[in-house]
C-alpha cells in the first residue's frame, strides 16, 4: 500500500517580495488546488460546507459541475452514500458521521474508508469508491478537510 503524507507549511519569500494581502491562508491554497486538480478530490470546511472539488470527483460521486456543488453542506448537494447490502438503502445520519471526510474533520486525524455512491450517472448498484481524508489546519485549530477518491 502507498503512504501518503501532506503537510501545509508557510510559503518561503522574503517581506521585499510580498506582502500579507497577497499570501493566502492554507486552506485558500487548498481550495484552488483542488479546483484545478485532475484527480478526483474534494475540500469541506468545518462546517461541512462543500469549498472545492475536482470536475473528475464530481463525475465520480455522481454530483453533476462543480459549480453545483461549491457552497453546499456536502451531505445536502446531492451526494447519495447507500450501504454494502444487496438492496441499497440510504446510509443513516449516524453512518454517515464515520464516512472519511467527516470523520478526519472531526476527529483531526487522517480517515480511510470505502463509500458506495449513487446517483445521476452512477449505476443502478452504485459506484465504490476508495476515500483518503486528511484535516486541514488553520493554525493549530481543524479547519476542514481535503479527501481524495478512487474508484475500485
Amino acid at each position: 500500500m502507498a503512504h501518503v503524507e501532506l503537510s501545509l507549511s508557510d510559503v518561503f519569500a522574503s517581506p521585499a517580495e510580498t506582502t500579507t494581502e497577497q499570501q493566502p491562508d492554507n486552506f485558500g491554497r487548498w481550495s484552488g488546488t483542488v479546483s484545478r486538480a485532475a484527480e478526483p478530490c474534494l475540500l469541506i470546511d468545518a462546517d461541512t460546507t462543500v469549498v472545492a472539488i475536482s470536475s473528475s470527483g464530481c463525475a465520480l460521486l455522481c454530483l453533476g459541475a462543480p459549480e453545483d456543488v461549491v457552497g453546499l453542506p456536502l451531505l445536502e448537494g446531492g451526494l447519495r452514500l447507500v450501504d454494502f447490502t444487496a438492496s441499497p438503502s440510504e446510509l443513516t445520519e449516524q453512518e454517515t458521521d464515520k464516512i472519511p471526510p467527516l470523520l478526519a474533520l472531526l476527529s483531526g486525524r487522517l480517515a480511510r474508508g470505502l463509500l458506495r455512491v449513487q446517483g445521476p450517472g452512477c449505476s443502478d448498484a452504485g459506484t465504490t469508491v476508495d476515500a483518503i481524508s486528511t484535516p486541514v489546519l488553520s493554525g493549530t485549530a481543524v479547519a476542514g478537510s481535503l479527501t481524495f477518491f478512487s474508484v475500485l
